[in-house]
């Protein structure tokens, strides 16, 4: 399949007319891109514009009748676009250069010099056979010709990149991992004594992390779960969203392989700086400063490092999602399937224990979302249950001295056993996969050394539950589909940050091209 990018957002496009026919009718604004595939073969279009022309109902042009065509034909030149007038002479030519990239017969493009031509309607629900074989975008950027803040404006393919944090997938990559860790100010600052810290915190706590991860299986299984999602999530946008196709799965790390600034590379050299689309998703379903928003700067750090004027990669983000229809009814499926694991009788009085990682309060009072995030989800996925069983917010993983958000999982569990109370049920909600905090916090600590593993259980993990991962494609198609660059809530930042990284990195995603 061949495409011609356009950079000319004042031009409506018109269409090869022929026989009653319109095939190219799509103009998708900077950078945007239009294609049209006939039957067995491909079509080589390149976008006509009228001089005769007047525009139509959908942004489009009419091509008046009893005139001959006289048409521009865009081109790219060093990345500039070059117009130039041609004859009707010139138009057939073209038309018979055209017609020999087709397989048959049947897939020649008609052409007509004085054709009436009939504007296929940009729907992409569109039941005619030309409707369905030539998508037409309906995007607001194409209806109106104009760029806002949160407008997205061009076809695929579509790069969906998933952010997370990541973990060591072996026993020699944990010293790495957690030096990049501690050395990382928007999760732990230190300031100017943040390396000092990072390379004597690492030295002291790599062989208690070592051991951890040895009673797991000797590394995280989260690439593992990250490469699954993305590939099957891909998978079904192909389907569910073909104008935006193909899209391609990228797992990006920010203290673990596969590193952002590595993925950032691949991206440019698939060619994502010149052409198409690339989502940032992060797989944090709640929004914090310390991980979504470390991933987003590192993102920023490598846009600014690698790409060139002439090579500039279109990015939108999904920044945050904690209560997601499909996400919060995956959950609640999970609880549902654990709480019949026990007995009848004593089913509706299991408490659920949700558990997410703590944060420092230092970081809840300057304003940062993720505890009232996470609460939104644990209220979520209770109302969808119904309220079936008693439940409780706790938080996990404390590290250091100051003052962090509790009450702690293991405190409130080993409190509740002490009052006679041993039918619990626990929830990880602010992680999507198994990893340390999961397979060995919870299992192993916690409930392997409770003394009551009978009725102390933990809920699955999302991982590759196909539910999870239809929530997944849904929420990067309604991301498309509905054209914002970024949420609503995403411009906030801590009340007194002075970061300008941050700033910058938000800036990143809430403002179009410039070219």
């Amino acid at each position: 399949m061949f495409a011609i990018d356009s950079q000319a957002q004042q031009y409506p496009s018109t269409a090869v007319a022929g026989d009653g026919k319109v095939y190219a009718v799509s103009l998708r604004g900077n950078l945007g891109r239009s294609y049209c595939s006939r039957s067995s073969g491909v079509c080589l279009m390149g976008f006509l514009l009228s001089k005769f022309s007047t525009p139509s109902t959908y942004g489009h042009s009419q091509l008046k009748t009893g005139h001959p065509v006289r048409s521009a034909i865009h081109k790219q030149l060093n990345g500039r676009l070059v117009l130039r007038w041609v004859t009707t002479w010139e138009s057939l030519l073209l038309y018979v250069l055209l017609s020999s990239f087709c397989s048959s017969s049947q897939d020649k493009i008609p052409f007509s010099a004085n054709a009436t031509p009939t504007l296929i309607r940009p729907s992409i629900n569109a039941k005619s056979d030309s409707q369905k074989q030539c998508p037409v975008s309906t995007s607001k950027f194409s209806q109106s010709w104009g760029l806002s803040r949160s407008t997205v404006g061009r076809d695929g393919p579509t790069a969906v990149v998933f952010m997370n944090m990541g973990g060591p997938s072996n026993q020699g990559e944990i010293r790495d991992f957690l030096h990049r860790l501690f050395s990382d100010g928007d999760i732990i600052p230190f300031g100017r004594f943040q390396k000092i810290f990072a390379n004597l915190i690492t030295r002291f706590r790599t062989s208690k992390i070592e051991k951890q991860y040895a009673a797991i299986g000797g590394g995280s299984p989260i690439r593992k779960w990250s490469e699954l999602q993305a590939q099957e999530t891909c998978r079904i946008l192909d389907k569910t969203s073909p104008l935006t196709a193909p899209h391609l799965p990228y797992v990006a790390f920010r203290y673990a392989h596969p590193l952002t600034e590595d993925v950032y590379s691949k991206l440019l050299a698939d060619g994502f700086g010149k052409r198409g689309r690339a989502v940032a998703f992060s797989q944090y379903p709640q929004y914090s400063c310390g991980t979504t928003g470390s991933s987003i700067n590192e993102l920023f750090r490598c846009k600014e490092k690698l790409e060139n004027p002439g090579s500039h990669i279109y990015w939108s983000i999904i920044d945050r999602w904690p209560a997601h229809p499909k996400f919060v009814e995956a959950v609640a499926r999970n609880i549902e399937a654990s709480l019949e694991t026990y007995p009848v009788e004593k089913r509706k009085d299991v408490t659920i224990i949700f558990s997410a990682h703590s944060q420092p309060m230092r970081a809840v009072n300057q304003g940062d979302a993720y505890s009232s995030e996470v609460s939104a989800t644990v209220y979520a996925v209770m109302k969808h249950l119904g309220f079936s069983n008693p439940y409780r917010l706790c938080w996990q993983s404390k590290v250091g001295p100051q003052p962090w958000l509790g009450p702690q999982t293991s405190e409130v569990v080993e409190k509740l056993i002490q009052k006679g109370d041993t039918h619990f049920l626990l929830v990880p909600i602010a992680f999507t996969s198994d990893h340390i905090e999961t397979l060995y916090e919870l299992d192993e600590e916690l409930i392997g050394e409770s003394g009551h593993a009978d009725t102390i259980k933990r809920a699955e993990s999302l991982n590759g539950s196909p539910m999870f991962i239809g929530a997944l494609a849904d929420m990067v198609k309604e991301h498309i589909d509905g054209g914002e660059r970024s949420s609503r809530q995403f411009g906030n930042r801590c009340v007194d940050c002075q970061k300008d990284v941050c700033k910058d990195a938000r800036g990143m995603f809430m403002s179009g091209p410039t070219s």
